[in-house]
């Protein structure tokens, strides 16, 4: 059994859950310590010793008692946390490794938006399919999309209706328009026929509105720039992979990259789409 000197060490994927940073980011010490508790298995008397407080303050912190508003404080309780550099952004309080370094370059940890990478979308598609069905809001730039159609492990399945093992989160999908140029140039770069692309966007339009208008709040739009980024937003986490001549967006790695104060990547990749969107032409 722990005892209370055992150092707290929460595995990297509770950081990553989508109530912890926004405990973090709400400076909501009690929440955190709570997830502490639950990720963790700490009790009260090890986040004391962790934080350098007493367990008596831990208590009424927890208990909404009492408040930290002090930096010198939420410093200590990140290092007795061992909070990764992202958690420590969120919480307002520079890097670790920004405290120890300078000039005009940095290390990338310290900017850690980027927090895991697959070999390919294949490999990400349990995470995926999770974050959908805990999020509210799901973006999806695609080509062809063939891969939303399938219900039963569809990213969409999480719009539907409670009723049908949903939760009615808001949808919005772009999709390469099968009449513009775009699509003939994207199709001779995987060498396939430009009719065989466009069919595939047709059905994949097609079953969306048969499948899913009537059910859940989705958005279908075609836009005709080519293709370069795939991407799929989960509310604050997002999946990134490339279009290049020769392969597929699902063939391309695949970056999980997060929410963060500081770091523009998430922040770009949504303007980005956001931008795609208003050019766009709605469909469904």
């Amino acid at each position: 059994m722990p005892t209370a000197l055992d150092p707290i060490k929460l595995p990297d994927w509770a950081w990553e859950r989508a109530e912890v940073r926004q405990a973090l980011r709400a400076r909501d010490i009690g929440a955190v310590f709570r997830h502490v508790q639950q990720y963790a298995g700490a009790s009260q008397s090890r986040i004391a010793a962790a934080a350098g407080m007493t367990q008596a303050r831990v208590n009424e912190i927890i208990n909404g008692r009492r408040e930290v508003t002090r930096l010198d404080v939420y410093e200590r309780i990140a290092d007795g946390l061992h909070m990764p550099d992202d958690a420590r952004h969120l919480l307002g309080l520079a890097a670790s490794r920004e405290k120890r370094t300078g000039g005009a370059a940095f290390d990338l940890a310290a900017f850690p938006e980027v927090v895991r990478v697959y070999a390919a979308q294949n490999s990400a598609a349990e995470e995926i399919q999770q974050q959908a069905r805990e999020a509210q809001e799901l973006d999806v730039l695609a080509v062809r999309g063939l891969g939303l159609i399938g219900l039963d492990d569809s990213l969409l399945r999480a719009c539907l209706p409670r009723e049908q093992g949903g939760k009615g989160v808001r949808v919005r999908v772009l999709l390469l328009d099968p009449d513009s140029d775009a699509l003939t140039r994207r199709a001779a770069e995987i060498g396939e026929s430009a009719e065989s692309l466009a069919r595939g966007v047709r059905l994949t339009e097609a079953r969306l509105r048969e499948l899913l208008a009537a059910y859940c709040d989705i958005q279908v739009y075609r836009y005709r720039m080519l293709p370069t980024w795939r991407l799929i937003r989960t509310d604050d986490a997002m999946f990134v992979s490339a279009f290049d001549s020769g392969w597929e967006g699902h063939e391309s790695a695949t970056y999980k990259v997060m929410e963060t104060p500081h770091g523009p990547l998430f922040r770009g990749f949504r303007r980005m789409f956001d931008a795609v969107i208003d050019v766009a032409q709605r469909t469904v």
